[in-house]
């Protein structure tokens, strides 16, 4: 493999690894830094600030790897990374932890500037493999990530973001010494109207048939958010978990989830068409959200992961269907929009969740799962409602 694509790879490993090492962990950190007893709406409010970071300042960092070259953006998004964690390891209040998580949304462009470095160095006949790679490196990261954070956080709550800033630092280093430009910088000028996050948007609303299609990428992202969430405080709270059965539970669920969405959506699309996929794919993940909610015993959660990894089977599926809503020559419009969605649910629903979560905390922690379950359904009414048989696709005036 060529020295540039092991240094990209890596990026994308710890990029996940960082994500995945902070769930087990950040209410411990909350709870030693603000000495409140309940942290939930802090980590909301965190989650919630990375995301505004990340949907403000990831176009403007695409635009600048366009112009600027990927290289340096990439290093930038690297010593942001490390700075981040070196903040999240030594702050002593609850502002520097705030900073960092800003900071680590500002240059969160790591996935998006290695998809184009991957693009720029790869004949088109190798980039489906490699973008393959590309995924399956974040997931091997994601695994990793909660299981190491949880054992290093059990050791010292500090030690899994000096990790962190350490494997991130090392990364920077490898990749300002080893890794080349991929393309010539343009040298055009930013345009600032191109990179407002909110351009695509009035687009789709002028086109009233994706926007159930939009309703729906929103409510099925939001259910994911209060994962990263609420699991931590709630392993903890329910079944009395430590950072290591915590972070062995997200792993654990990171690794049904990463086989599930590997080898079941064909044969789902198949056996029951595109539609019925994605329902079958939101019965199983509430099946086995109402079973968390009323579960006693820790095994229990370990039993379900299979289960629960249906709920990632219909998720392909859905997005051929949204792709068949628009003609070519708007695909990519369309897919910044979904984009765009995502981010969205990623600002709102921590909040929501946490919200939830600090109400139902002392009375049944197990209940911010029903909740889940609610964004879920009203997702499912709105899938059974489509209507995409025996129309054109939408096109743009």
């Amino acid at each position: 493999m060529q020295r540039p694509l092991v240094v990209i790879y890596a990026a994308i490993v710890l990029d996940a690894v960082g994500i995945g090492l902070i769930f087990p962990i950040l209410p411990a950190l909350l709870a030693d830094v603000t000495h409140a007893q309940d942290v939930a709406p802090y980590i909301g409010a965190m989650a919630a600030l990375y995301a505004v970071m990340q949907f403000v300042c990831a176009p403007v960092l695409g635009a600048f790897s366009d112009r600027l070259g990927r290289r340096s953006v990439l290093l930038v998004s690297l010593a942001g990374a490390a700075i981040n964690y070196l903040l999240l390891a030594f702050a002593p209040n609850l502002l520097l932890l705030f900073v960092g998580r800003a900071i680590a949304g500002l240059t969160s462009a790591n996935v998006s500037v290695a998809t184009a470095y991957v693009t720029d160095v790869s004949p088109e006949e190798t980039r489906a493999r490699r973008f393959g790679l590309l995924n399956a490196m974040f997931g091997i990261g994601f695994i990793i990530g909660p299981v190491l954070g949880g054992a290093l956080g059990d050791t010292w709550l500090r030690l899994p973001f000096i990790a962190a800033a350490t494997l991130n630092g090392l990364n920077l280093l490898l990749a300002f010494f080893v890794l080349p430009e991929s393309r010539t910088p343009s040298g055009e000028k930013l345009d600032l109207a191109a990179i407002n996050p909110l351009r695509p948007l009035r687009w789709v609303f002028s086109m009233k048939r994706l926007l159930p299609f939009i309703l729906i990428f929103f409510l099925f992202s939001a259910t994911g958010e209060a994962y990263g969430v609420c699991w931590a405080l709630w392993g903890g709270d329910a079944f009395g978990w430590n950072g290591v059965w915590i972070g062995l539970s997200l792993g654990a669920f990171g690794v049904c989830q990463t086989l599930a969405q590997m080898f079941l959506p064909g044969p789902a699309a198949k056996l029951f068409g595109e539609r019925r996929a994605v329902l079958v794919g939101v019965a199983g993940a509430c099946l086995a959200l109402v079973v968390m909610a009323f579960a006693r015993e820790g095994w229990v959660i370990f039993a379900i992961m299979p289960l629960f990894a249906l709920g990632g089977i219909g998720v392909p599926a859905l997005q051929s269907m949204a792709t068949r809503q628009v003609d070519d020559g708007r695909q990519g419009q369309f897919q910044g929009v979904l984009a765009s969605t995502v981010s969205l649910a990623t600002i709102i629903a921590p909040l929501g969740f946490s919200s939830f979560y600090f109400v139902v905390r002392q009375t049944w922690p197990g209940a911010v799962w029903l909740s889940v379950v609610a964004v879920y359904a009203a997702g499912a009414l709105v899938v059974l409602g489509l209507r995409t048989a025996g129309t054109s696709p939408a096109t743009a005036p």
